[in-house]
């Protein structure tokens, strides 16, 4: 019998991802952290604190053969996961409107990273969830992903994105609640974080106070919010 919790974060080099990881971490869970920055080394460093607990998975969404063998290798390593944090994402800061020059090649890629790789991850590890005592999904989504309160006039890739992972976290949920499992898809904030590459100062928080307001609302008081799709401060979403 496995005591001790299991977790596994996409996305964990940095800003949310990292922030989440060393969260956990703290609580007492083993976390598999996926690993995409090498040259980044937050995560080497928060090893050496976390010797037993922190297991490092290399880990690229834009490539299956990647995914299936970071599943492959967190699988040698436990019999289940009590929760997945899909939190692994890229954004373009789109200049696209529709009556000028649409970048289809990036918006691609949006998709297939920020879409179809949580989805691709989720499978990859879905019997281990399954197996787990939580049985807790976390995608990371956006305000973006919402149609009913869209006030955007351009950045299609990134919002078509997050609403399709929207779309794939209500379907995992129909699908899987009878088995236990528990979807949630979370707005994380604006966060402080280096996802255009330099950090974002002019955003509103740092990733920590997100980190620490989805564990404590979603990990710790699930059973609170019935619905799927949330901001990181409990607020329901349209969707």
């Amino acid at each position: 019998m496995q005591l001790q919790k299991t977790v596994y974060i996409t996305g964990a080099d940095r800003g949310l991802g990292f922030a989440l990881t060393k969260k956990f971490l703290e609580a007492g869970y083993f976390t598999f952290a996926g690993r995409y920055l090498e040259e980044w080394n937050w995560l080497a460093e928060l090893q050496t604190e976390y010797p037993e607990n922190l297991k490092l998975v290399d880990l690229d969404l834009d490539s299956d053969s990647s995914i299936k063998k970071a599943a492959a290798e967190i699988a040698k390593n436990t019999d289940s996961l009590d929760l997945l944090i899909n939190n692994a994402g890229i954004f373009a800061p789109d200049v696209d409107d529709i009556l000028g020059e649409l970048d289809f090649e990036i918006m691609e890629k949006m998709y297939r990273v920020n879409s179809l790789g949580p989805l691709k991850v989720t499978h990859s590890v879905i019997e281990l969830l399954l197996k787990g005592e939580k049985k807790l999904l976390i995608n990371i989504s956006s305000e973006a992903g919402s149609i009913a309160d869209c006030p955007r006039k351009k950045e299609y890739g990134y919002s078509m994105s997050k609403t399709a992972v929207n779309m794939q976290s209500k379907i995992i949920q129909n699908h899987l609640q009878e088995k236990g499992l528990k979807v949630f898809a979370l707005h994380p904030g604006y966060l402080k974080t280096y996802m255009l590459g330099d950090k974002n100062e002019e955003a509103d928080i740092e990733a920590a106070e997100s980190a620490a307001e989805i564990f404590r609302r979603f990990v710790e008081a699930r059973k609170d919010y019935q619905k799927i799709y949330y901001d990181y401060q409990g607020n329901q979403l349209s969707w």
